[in-house]
């Protein structure tokens, strides 16, 4: 083996970082980044560009730490690199309140952290969607302004994660080349060695997957560096370079055991492990020298940087690449819904959502060029895919069309990685019963404040005879429960355009769109140039005087309140209707149109062909439910809708009832 000084001390200055601040902390995990220390240095200071001054250049290689327990070896290359946001006051105070060191990465806390990881898998997921965003983006612009490389490092408990094998199957499907994931193979989980609990052969099973796969000893830099271009070399295949390390490296007394994984070492061992490693310094001190030359890392990179912007400069595109990189959507492109929403309005257009959503994205997927959609092996079902979408094969990254496969989890982190990396807004079908299989990937969509579109369909009994395994009952409360999430169920075509329309106008939230398979009337007959839905609810049909009470429904049980509407009238009850396709917007409306909309002290009926749970805010003490309680069955959609009383004739019982009892 061999070791240059320089080298062994710049490693070390990661190491004794990350087991001071843990240390101090009293809670973390030393153990990763004390073992993978010699392969991120090497990686830093050998490839990877990145500019700590402009920490957003759009063609900066992006790093994935997707074993995001380790975190204190990312917070470490960049106070020691010269990020900013991460001084050494920072590393202090790492898993501390408001600190921008938090125990895990998360995603807008500090420049240089590409995403939030944690959750295991997640990262080297969304680092597919970064790695194919980037093919995209080159594919349209040209190498000479987008050519970037995607590194993760993963350890052994994201290879375990199902989500590695449908990133790793996409991934290698589509020849990803320019992704290379360094696997921290120390053989150790939390409970112990991970012989308790697998003996997958990793690069077997990359290379099974069309991955360029290698290993190296991760503590012996040249070997490292050598990996590091082979995989570069590695035309149209992702890479996979397994790094055999010890993990706690250095530690006389708790290398390569479980124990450092996820406690601090103590202050004994920490001094034991200077001594072995050679690194007389005090608790967070880094010798000038040492610090001089990370500082010279990062500041490197500056010259490429340049580079690269004159290149821009002189494209004749740059206006262009900006604003797909800053997220701006193109001037005018709420115009293009305006006819769409006129022409269905005056026809009266009879269509299931899924069939409006479609029909929507014809109009959005011309007047957005960086709309790039999918979905998980349900196109035709979905209906997710515009007439001018072409589909992104192996090889060939021009179209914006993406068939992820059978792999609704893969997709969803994907199009996270996707959105994360700029240039593109990804949204992605599947059946809203497989929001299940999506669920983790759509809870870090909100945490990190991506506009990632979700567009599940089938969503209720009305997807009929497929029966209670594919039809979702709790899945609206659900999804409801997660912060920054909206979630849109339109109740017709017109609504349909607005929910999609209100999506893309929210940068920073991404959006549920919950679509039928059955379908809908319109009942939008009247044109206007607002979009109602951006709102949330509003009253679709009023009362002429007082209000005896207020009928709330979502979706195609909007349809439902209308005909119940009619049929209390004639009998001199008399109810207005409120389509809520987002509990979310509305509730981000000022009291005064709430309550305008509402009328605080009518008496409520929410009809929804789902469970209660969302609703309690709205039904009072008094109010009834017209909905599911139950898993559903299997068969025709108006049978079923009979079967579980979700219809005018209950919804008019609920009223009278309600009335009665007043």
């Amino acid at each position: 083996m061999t070791t240059s000084p320089r080298h062994q001390d710049m490693a070390n200055a990661l190491r004794f970082l990350a087991a001071d601040a843990v240390q101090k902390a009293n809670s973390g995990h030393p153990g990763m980044p004390m073992g993978m220390a010699d392969v991120a240095t090497v990686l830093f200071t050998r490839f990877l560009n990145f500019n700590p001054s402009d920490p957003d250049w759009p063609d900066r290689d992006r790093f994935v730490l997707s074993a995001g327990h380790g975190s204190m070896l990312l917070y470490a290359l960049l106070h020691l690199t010269g990020y900013e946001d991460f001084t050494l006051e920072e590393l202090k105070n790492f898993r501390q309140l408001g600190s921008k060191t938090a125990g895990h990465p998360e995603y807008g806390h500090g420049a240089g952290i590409e995403t939030t990881t944690g959750p295991l898998g997640q990262g080297i997921a969304n680092a597919v969607g970064m790695a194919l965003a980037e093919r995209m983006l080159a594919e349209r612009f040209g190498s000479d302004i987008v050519d970037h490389n995607t590194y993760v490092i993963a350890g052994d408990g994201c290879l375990m994660e199902g989500i590695s094998h449908e990133a790793a199957s996409f991934a290698g499907h589509l020849g990803l080349g320019k992704l290379i994931v360094l696997f921290d193979d120390n053989g150790i989980s939390i409970d112990g060695s991970t012989d308790l609990a697998v003996n997958d052969d990793q690069l077997m099973r990359f290379g099974a997957c069309g991955w360029d796969v290698s290993f190296c000893d991760g503590h012996d830099p040249d070997a490292i560096a050598q990996a590091i271009n082979g995989a570069h070399e590695a035309e149209g295949k992702p890479s996979m370079i397994a790094c055999k390390t010890v993990i706690g490296f250095g530690s006389p007394n708790k290398s390569g055991t479980a124990s450092t994984h996820g406690a601090p070492l103590g202050d004994e061992e920490i001094e034991d492990t200077r001594k072995s490693l050679n690194w007389p310094h005090s608790s967070f001190e880094i010798p000038e020298a040492v610090g001089n030359a990370w500082r010279r890392v990062g500041a490197m990179k500056s010259a490429k940087m340049e580079a690269w912007r004159k290149r821009l400069d002189d494209s004749g595109r740059k206006a262009e690449f900006e604003r797909l990189i800053s997220g701006t959507l193109p001037k005018g492109w709420e115009s293009s819904l305006l006819d769409f929403k006129r022409k269905h309005s005056e026809e009266k257009t009879k269509v299931a959502s899924r069939k409006a959503s479609q029909e929507t994205l014809n109009v959005l997927s011309e007047a957005i060029p960086e709309l790039v959609g999918g979905s998980a092996d349900l196109t035709g079902s979905n209906l997710t895919k515009a007439k001018s979408q072409t589909a992104i094969t192996p090889g060939e990254f021009s179209g914006s069309y993406i068939h992820y496969g059978v792999r609704e989890h893969g997709m969803a982190a994907t199009m996270n990685g996707i959105a994360l990396h700029g240039g593109f807004i990804p949204y992605g079908g599947t059946f809203l019963i497989f929001t299940d299989y999506c669920r983790p990937a759509i809870r870090l969509s909100a945490l990190m404040q991506q506009r990632v579109i979700y567009v599940m369909t089938h969503d209720s009994i009305g997807l009929g005879e497929d029966g209670p395994t594919h039809q979702p009952v709790e899945h609206l409360p659900s999804l409801r429960a997660i912060p920054n999430l909206n979630v849109y169920r339109p109740c017709d075509v017109v609504e349909t355009a607005e929910c999609w329309a209100a999506a893309l106008a929210t940068s920073s939230t991404p959006s549920v769109l919950s679509l039928s398979r059955q379908g809908l009337p319109c009942l939008r007959t009247e044109h206007i140039t607002e979009n109602l839905s951006a709102k949330g609810g509003y009253v679709l049909a009023e009362v002429e005087g007082p209000r005896d009470v207020t009928l709330i429904a979502s979706g195609s049980e909007v349809a439902v309140a209308i005909e119940a509407r009619d049929m209390l009238k004639e009998e001199g009850v008399y109810a207005a209707v409120v389509s809520m396709p987002c509990l979310e917007k509305f509730e981000a409306q000022n009291q005064d149109y709430r309550d305008q909309v509402t009328q605080p002290g009518t008496q409520v009926v929410v009809i929804e062909a789902a469970n209660e749970q969302s609703w309690g805010r709205y039904l009072g003490r008094d109010g009834k439910f017209v909905g599911m309680s139950s898993f559903g069955a299997s068969a025709p959609a108006s049978d079923l809708y009979d079967h579980f009383g979700i219809t005018a004739e209950k919804v008019e019982a609920a009223v009278k009832e309600i009335l009665t009892d007043i």
